[in-house]
């Protein structure tokens, strides 16, 4: 469904932000990308919705595939309108405007029909109690429902995710991946899921990438990588070390060879 072959992208001319990054999202999977900040995961994600130029950034390699479709010169409304969509970081949602007008503004630039506004307030009702309520006083968790519902509106076929566990209560971010994993599974999306909750992102992944630095250092099924002991103590946080370390440092690193080519 999505293909990324040897992404290259640098900022200002300058800043090389992402190295040679390669992933698949085969259709109908959950697929994480983790690591820190500055390891290149926003980055990818706006080069693959086509908005790096808002940032200053360029395509200087590799090719971006979705569904046999070039992306990598195509504005972000065509993109949008093949299907692929990205909720940013905060949702990039339009704090002055009420709920129901982000949702309306969503299902006007979605470009074509999707699903109807009374099936995302019975997705989150919260939003139908919250519908004239402004963007910028609602609540991170509230927000995050919006941004969600707002994107669904357009009827995505798969759908990218900057992050959206950040800044919210834990009890929101289970309630919020629980609704991630039914959207999959139930709806038939799928998900390129960008986070730095590695743990519970891996719980609900058919698969993952872990970046660093602007390149991969590890990739696998979900599964292996949350049984494997080193990606454990020095990724994830749940060995004996408190102090975490870079996944290079480990004995079982390997150099891809695609980094030097």
């Amino acid at each position: 469904m999505l293909e990324v072959e040897n992404l290259e992208v640098v900022y200002d001319n300058v800043i090389s932000a992402v190295k040679g990054i390669s992933i698949k999202v085969e259709k109908g999977n959950v697929v994480a990308a983790l690591g820190p900040n500055g390891s290149g995961k926003t980055t990818m994600l706006r080069a693959i919705a086509g908005i790096l130029k808002s940032q200053e950034g360029e395509i200087t390699g590799g090719k971006v595939r979705f569904e046999g479709h070039d992306l990598s010169k195509l504005p972000p409304e065509k993109i949008r309108n093949l299907g692929l969509s990205l909720i940013p970081e905060h949702g990039g949602l339009f704090g002055d405007l009420t709920t129901e007008e982000n949702l309306r503004l969503g299902a006007v630039s979605g470009g074509h029909k999707g699903v109807s506004l009374d099936k995302v307030y019975e997705w989150f009702p919260r939003l139908h109690e919250r519908a004239k309520v402004r963007a910028g006083y609602l609540s991170g968790g509230e927000q995050q429902m919006l941004a969600l519902g707002r994107v669904l509106l357009a009827k995505p076929r798969m759908l990218m995710l900057d992050e959206p566990s950040l800044g919210l209560a834990p009890s929101v971010v289970q309630d919020l991946f629980s609704f991630i994993q039914r959207l999959n599974k139930e709806e038939g999306v799928t998900i390129l899921l960008v986070e730095q909750n590695a743990a519970l992102t891996l719980g609900i992944a058919d698969y993952g990438y872990i970046l660093e630095n602007g390149r991969i250092v590890l990739d696998g099924a979900s599964k292996e990588l949350l049984a494997d002991k080193e990606i454990r103590q020095y990724y994830l946080g749940l060995g004996q070390e408190s102090q975490r370390r870079s996944y290079r440092d480990t004995k079982h690193y390997k150099t891809r060879k695609r980094w030097l080519s």
